[in-house]
């Protein structure tokens, strides 16, 4: 894909449905130098990415829907969302997921399949390539902030490669299944994955879109008026 900042940064979408294709291995290094361009306090570049494809992959997946199977107890490292979630955020939250549902024809009762579909989150969604990315427990809340930037950074890089992506946060909630199979060092907390590859655009799943908030929900702006006398 070639174009505009705003071409790129309009198009990208989370996609959760893939072409059975592989990643060349030079164009996965490709994003990832230019992710690691993102600016980072101190110049620390806090964040480690554990990419996989193949077999490697095949395994980690294997081991994650066992524990789906057998309802392991989550045992995540940190708190993603706000606990409480304040009503505001809660009404985003339900709009995304019933948007999600509806496009995949799966009713707000159908419980069976709501569940089926989450833990697709644990087979990166088909993806041909699977990366789970973790940051050293010593950092401050700050380096999120810099992992963050490195992660979007990423996705755009994804996204004008003509490749696509999604974050999952999901990921996390078996941090010691992940841990077990790639052999992380014990200060490697597992953030989130990310599923990488050519999106099925003809998929149902690839056809929702979420809405964004509006300029005026979360911009304020100070002193513009005064430019204008």
């Amino acid at each position: 894909m070639s174009g505009s900042l705003d071409d790129v940064l309009f198009s990208r979408r989370s996609v959760r449905a893939f072409l059975d294709e592989p990643v060349d291995l030079d164009d996965v290094k490709a994003m990832c130098v230019a992710a690691r361009s993102a600016p980072s306090g101190a110049n620390l570049q806090p964040g480690q990415l554990h990419i996989l494809t193949a077999n490697p992959l095949a395994k980690l997946i294997e081991g994650l829907q066992q524990a789906v199977a057998q309802q392991r107890p989550f045992d995540h490292d940190y708190s993603y969302f706000p606990d409480p979630m304040p009503a505001y955020l809660k009404e985003r939250q339900r709009a995304a997921g019933y948007a999600l549902y509806e496009a995949l024809s799966i009713s707000r009762r159908d419980l069976d399949g709501r569940r089926a579909q989450f833990a697709r989150n644990y087979s990166f969604f088909g993806a041909p390539v699977g990366i789970i990315v973790t940051i050293e427990r010593t950092m401050g809340k700050g380096c999120f902030m810099d992992l963050g930037m490195f992660l979007m950074t990423f996705l755009l890089k994804v996204e004008a490669m003509g490749y696509s992506a999604t974050g999952i946060g999901a990921m996390a909630n078996y941090a010691s299944v992940i841990h077990e199979h790639l052999g992380l060092d014990e200060e490697e907390m597992v953030v989130c994955g990310l599923a990488v590859g050519k999106a099925d655009h003809d998929h149902p799943v690839n056809q929702f879109r979420t809405q964004r908030a509006d300029l005026e929900d979360f911009a304020q702006f100070y002193g513009f008026d005064d430019l204008s006398l």
